[in-house]
């Protein structure tokens, strides 16, 4: 007969032998790889705003020095159902990690019961204590609860990802809203300005025509032109007051709270630019679409593993610890127990094909991954040389807008000069002042397509994500 230490030492033995057979397993799975090549090109084709270099941005709306700017974006990040749900996603994937997490240690359960009954006339009553403490636990020899538990990791990995991807496309949105509004007021005064003038010029018109100095016609002509000036103005009223019913309802606050709060900021400033990356797969490499996508190629080749796993032999251990007292009368004896086993091992052998099947399924889904991913790199760097060239030819345009404007503000300083010295008509002036006003509106609109292009590249760059360290 064998004794206690003896069965101890052997039992420890049979799980430091059983623990390095499951951890060789794991690692021995044939997996497909997990990470594949990104195929980033090597250099950007549209030219850089700038020389260059990887910076952090998820402090970019901080330094545009516009607390209403990004008191609207912290309020639309809170209200807005998108960001909501990635973080209920996100919640789910760390319950599922949990999950998969445990099931590469072993399973504990405790019981107990009392009793106390009369089981024959004329015998003492018998009291029965019993507790006990049962284990179990799969022995991970092939992998399959390991690999269950990577693409675990890697699905939670991936749903953070998303959250962050949520919240920069609610702030670009915001941005986008606020950056048109501030323009659209801008272009308000404009057209304001040009009504008054278009009113200005009928009014003269009118003198003129009854003067005998011009024809009706021509008269009827600037009362059409005023007319017209006034509809636009009213029209551009309309598309202000549209943005800010817009930006109340991304950031759930009072319209009344929200016009007090434009009327007492003042325009915004020019945009403090995002820099680039000199190297395409850095700047891919911040955009948590693309990290998202990468994981999910770790969450199928994890798939692939535990679909292998199906078809090898499964080992699972059990074993038990009893205590027991039986009280009856003057006895009083001691039942305790314990059990270490039974080590069962499960080999499947026929099941019509079924993990066959799986296994095929798991790797095409994995296939798929990697499509999925590459082209999400591909997508992510179209976007951003995008947004560099647009913002090259609208840094090009606005030189030229901006001399046209310097032009033609300088030609009705001219006319107002020779207006004052009687060298030149009231309705001379008007005109010298239409055409002022309209450069002065192109300009502005190209000012507004450059600060949205900026926001295209903070959007195209990621935002400013990080992925966190495995």
């Amino acid at each position: 007969m064998r004794s206690p230490t003896s069965s101890l030492i052997c039992r420890s033995l049979l799980l430091t032998l059983l623990a390095a057979l499951t951890a060789c397993g794991a690692l021995n799975l044939p997996l497909p790889p997990a990470q594949v090549p990104a195929l980033a090109p090597s250099a950007w084709q549209a030219p850089l705003p700038h020389q260059g270099g990887v910076v952090q941005l998820s402090q970019w709306w901080q330094r545009q020095g516009d607390p209403l700017l990004l008191g609207l974006i912290e309020a639309a990040q809170k209200a807005s159902p998108t960001v909501s749900q990635a973080l209920s996603r996100i919640a789910g994937a760390r319950a599922t990690q949990a999950q998969a997490n445990a099931a590469l240690l072993p399973g504990l359960s405790a019981q107990a019961s009392a009793a106390r009954g009369l089981s024959q006339p004329g015998m003492p009553s018998t009291a029965t204590l019993q507790g006990g403490l049962m284990a179990s636990w799969e022995l991970d020899v092939v992998g399959a609860n390991r690999a269950v538990s990577e693409a675990a990791n890697a699905q939670v990995q991936s749903t953070q990802a998303q959250w962050h991807d949520a919240r920069v496309s609610v702030a670009a949105e915001v941005a986008h809203l606020y950056f048109n509004l501030r323009t659209c007021h801008q272009l308000q005064n404009l057209a304001r300005q040009d009504a008054d003038s278009q009113q200005e010029t009928a009014r003269l018109s009118g003198l003129s025509a009854d003067a005998g100095f011009i024809s009706a016609t021509q008269a009827g002509l600037a009362r059409a032109a005023a007319a017209d000036s006034r509809a636009r103005l009213s029209s551009q009223s309309a598309q202000c007051d549209a943005h800010i019913k817009a930006l109340v309802s991304l950031s759930a606050l009072p319209e009344e709270d929200l016009r007090r709060q434009l009327a007492a900021s003042a325009t915004t400033a020019a945009i403090a630019p995002p820099a680039v990356a000199l190297v395409p797969a850095s700047t891919v490499a911040q955009r948590p679409d693309v990290y998202s996508a990468e994981r999910s190629v770790q969450v199928a080749a994890a798939a692939v593993g535990n679909a292998m796993a199906q078809g090898l032999p499964r080992l699972s251990l059990n074993g038990s610890i009893g205590a027991m007292r039986v009280s009856s009368g003057a006895l009083d004896q001691d039942g305790s127990t314990w059990s270490f086993g039974p080590l069962a091992l499960s080999l499947p052998l026929y099941d019509a094909g079924q993990r066959e099947a799986a296994l095929s399924a798991s790797q095409a889904a994995y296939q798929s991954a990697v499509l999925v991913y590459q082209a999400t790199v591909r997508q992510a760097v179209r976007e951003v040389e995008e947004a560099l060239v647009q913002l090259q030819s609208l840094q090009d345009r606005e030189k030229d807008a901006d001399l046209v404007q310097q032009s033609y503000a300088a030609a009705l300083a001219a006319t107002q000069t020779r207006q004052q010295q009687g060298l030149s008509s009231g309705l001379d002036l008007q005109e010298a002042r239409r055409a002022a006003w309209a450069s002065q509106t192109s300009l502005v609109s190209l000012q507004l397509q450059r600060k949205l292009a900026w926001v295209a590249l903070y959007r195209a760059l990621g935002g400013g994500f990080e992925p966190a360290p495995p």
